[in-house]
């Protein structure tokens, strides 16, 4: 095994967790913390994609700028999903797997709305640094995967801060535990619950600018990231970023070493089998409570 081999699997993990700690953080809010099935998620991620592609594509605006534009439109879009969720489902106390079949449904019509526009068809978006990589050394960072990772480090921090440091932050860590306590404190549970089903949208668009950055999509792309975003969800503990980020190295660090001296379709059982290991020696993930 040669060493400047290894350390690229090793550095290529640690930019494809980065990624990954995108991708799951919005679940990690919805099902970590309002315990809300959002089966749904990489549908929103792959919308986030195209919409980078579009304006792209039509304006030449950098996919990431373009995202970050579109946040108050997923956001809004957040918070209306989740006042139907709650109308339908939590209001009337139905069992969750309605709520999951409402989230599937969703899955499945936006998909096909996305097949019905643009077809099946891989798309791409065109920046000045995607084609571009830097060279430290025996180590190569290509920039089409440092640079999501580096916004995905920084939107990561920036919602630690909202999180732990803002009363709205505060509340919605406190919304699943106790619900009585936060309208003692003139906090409306339900107010605070669509705040943060609102944030977790918003980041899944985000991610998607990523992910088009990082590789053509086509609209059944997001079916391949539901297990993933559930598993790192779990593995780092539910509803602790900071375990969300951990996991996510983890896991590409795992997936990255396996793909480059085993063969890439060995990732995901190897990826899986570390979960499973970790939910048989520590049920609470890595940073749960």
């Amino acid at each position: 095994m040669s060493y400047d081999l290894l350390l690229n699997a090793v550095t290529a993990g640690v930019l494809l967790g980065g990624f990954y700690a995108a991708v799951t953080v919005g679940i990690s809010i919805s099902f970590g913390i309002l315990d809300i099935v959002n089966i749904a998620h990489p549908a929103f991620i792959i919308l986030g994609s195209y919409i980078a592609y579009m304006v792209n594509s039509q304006f030449g605006l950098d996919p990431i700028a373009a995202s970050i534009i579109a946040l108050p439109v997923f956001y809004g879009l957040g918070a209306a999903i989740y006042q139907i969720y709650y109308l339908s489902f939590e209001k009337r106390g139905q069992e969750p797997m309605r709520g999951l079949a409402f989230f599937f449904g969703i899955l499945f019509i936006t998909e096909v709305t996305l097949v019905l526009e643009f077809g099946v068809d891989y798309r791409y978006v065109q920046a000045g640094y995607i084609e571009q990589s830097w060279h430290l050394g025996i180590v190569d960072l290509p920039l089409r995967m440092l640079v999501p990772c580096l916004m995905s480090l920084t939107m990561l921090a920036a919602l630690q801060l909202f999180l732990t440091r803002t009363f709205t932050g505060r509340a919605i860590m406190a919304v699943a535990q106790d619900q009585l306590a936060l309208q003692l404190m003139a906090a409306n549970p339900i107010r605070i619950k669509r705040i943060a089903f609102a944030i977790s949208i918003a980041t899944a668009s985000l991610a998607g600018a990523f992910l088009i950055i990082i590789q053509p999509v086509e609209p059944s792309i997001g079916r391949d990231y539901i297990g993933r975003v559930f598993a790192i969800c779990v593995l780092g503990g539910l509803g602790s970023l900071p375990g969300t980020l951990i996991g996510a190295m983890l896991l590409g660090i795992v997936e990255s070493f396996t793909a480059t001296f085993y063969g890439p379709s060995w990732a995901p059982a190897v990826s899986f089998g570390l979960l499973l290991l970790t939910l048989a020696f520590r049920p609470v993930g890595l940073l749960g409570r």
